[in-house]
């Protein structure tokens, strides 16, 4: 996986000059989803749902440097206790400190292949900690190959693969790069320097009919005039995409020497805004240029060159390795296995994705602060919830660049009520802790139930995880629940 990059960074999705030959290779012999989604656009709550199979409301990762609760076991636990070699190399940002993380191996992943980024500063002296975080360093002189971060995950894998050849095995290669600073060798910095990636309509978005922390966002982006001569330029950014393809690629070929029958999975945890809707980086949104993201899937035997057309999301990932390895997947897990559509990409697993956010960062002040929104997406409409700010749906079918808010628009009401109901059964569902009549109760929500202290008044116990947690007991009577779901 990679870090911030969007679907459209992709030739096989989209043709914007931007070079990721391995990557569309991978496209060509595998499948590729044309509507995955991750469950949250911010780094480590997409990392969390990516590797405990769970939402981040559910494993308590809503924001950057918050750590999954100790009763949520990681696919590297799940398959390291079932006698699978694991190893996970890459930024991880899951252990709740701060970008870097802490250097330590978490219980499931083989501590002698273990790199994350603290890893990797640790490996440096002072001066050159320093200028693997400045961007100027792709300037002057530049840096080598071998200094950069992805480079040295990559080494490490290329021994994992070569050590591990023939036998069961997860390996997790998680990419800092795209994500900025950008350091690459200077001769991808100097290709894109006089690049300008395409941009649609919807960077002239007046964000009129938007929520109001959008435009609290956007600050004096707002008043630009961008009907003529505006260009998105971000040469470190583009290069990286390609420096970081040309990685995976060294990878993908010792796969095919070292474990031709594996399962590859690619994706990115979220995209970037790019300054479409005049908003930059990612954060309190869901829409297409950060709750998008590129997923390709190969598994040898199934199609090859299959486009899925069905939303599909990153919850899916946990069980789809899991029924690949043969193993059940726990009730505790709400995602589906995506390895039917690797046989046929028409078929569809889901009938809506889910979306959500909470905060962007623990640690800082800034980037909205407590945004606490819920969306749906059911292939064609898009519906976000916005708790503490004004709410949202499009019609993706008419409307891709999500420039017209439909969310009063009475032609589309009964659309949008069907997915607001779905949208408040799977927070009931996943035992949101956020959830309550309040999501219910909006504006343009004529018929919403009157708030009762009780609301549903339901109890909703943690799902089963044989192996992990004994089943709950009943609070009335001590004994053990027969239902997760039951009258309080």
């Amino acid at each position: 996986m990679t870090d911030a990059t969007r679907w459209d960074f992709l030739g096989s999705y989209r043709a914007t000059g931007i070079d990721t030959p391995h990557l569309d290779e991978l496209a060509s012999s595998g499948v590729r989803f044309e509507r995955a989604y991750t469950t949250q656009p911010v780094c480590a709550p997409a990392r969390s749902a990516l590797f405990t199979g769970t939402w981040p409301h559910t494993n308590g990762t809503w924001s950057n440097n918050m750590a999954p609760g100790l009763d949520m076991p990681t696919l590297g636990q799940r398959l390291h206790d079932r006698s699978v070699k694991t190893a996970y190399i890459g930024k991880w940002h899951l252990d709740g400190t701060d970008y870097f993380g802490n250097g330590r191996c978490p219980d499931g992943w083989d501590p002698e292949y273990w790199y994350d980024m603290r890893s990797y500063l640790e490996e440096l002296s002072p001066e050159e900690r320093q200028a693997s975080r400045d961007p100027a360093t792709v300037e002057g002189p530049g840096v080598s190959e071998e200094f950069t971060y992805a480079h040295r995950c990559t080494e490490r894998a290329l021994e994992f693969l070569e050590d591990y050849a023939g036998e069961d095995f997860l390996l997790v290669l998680s990419y800092d790069e795209p994500h900025d600073p950008g350091i690459t060798p200077p001769q991808y910095a100097e290709k894109y320097r006089d690049f300008a990636f395409p941009h649609d309509d919807n960077v002239r978005d007046d964000l009129a009919d938007k929520p109001r922390h959008q435009r609290v966002w956007s600050g004096p982006r707002l008043a630009e005039d961008r009907d003529a001569g505006f260009e998105r330029r971000d040469p470190r950014y583009f290069a990286a995409q390609e420096f970081v393809d040309a990685q995976i690629g060294r990878v993908l070929a010792a796969v095919e020497h070292h474990a031709p029958g594996a399962l590859v999975v690619y994706t990115s945890d979220h995209g970037d805004m790019l300054g479409s809707h005049r908003l930059y980086a990612k954060g309190p949104a869901m829409y297409d240029e950060i709750a998008r993201v590129p997923l390709l899937l190969r598994k040898p035997g199934a199609v090859c060159g299959g486009v899925a057309p069905h939303p599909v999301s990153h919850i899916d990932i946990a069980p789809t390795i899991l029924d690949h390895m043969r193993m059940d997947v726990p009730d505790l897990l709400p995602g589906k296995s995506l390895l039917p559509v690797l046989r046929e990409p028409a078929h569809r697993v889901n009938d809506e994705v889910f979306v959500e956010f909470g905060r962007y960062e623990v640690d800082h002040d800034g980037f909205g602060g407590f945004q606490p929104m819920r969306g749906v997406f059911d292939g064609r409409f898009k519906l976000v919830v916005n708790l503490l700010s004004d709410d949202e749906l499009y019609d993706l079918a008419d409307d891709p660049g999500e420039l017209r808010n439909l969310i009063d628009d009475p032609w589309c009401s009964a659309r949008r009520n069907r997915l607001h109901d779905r949208l408040l059964a799977w927070m009931n569902e996943t035992r949101d802790p956020f959830r309550g009549a309040y999501w219910e109760r909006r504006p343009w929500r004529a018929d919403a139930r009157e708030e009762t202290w009780s609301y549903d008044g339901l109890t909703r116990q943690r799902p089963d995880d044989p192996g992990y947690q004994p089943r709950l007991l009943d609070y009335t009577t001590g004994l053990e629940m027969t239902e997760t779901v039951r009258r309080k």
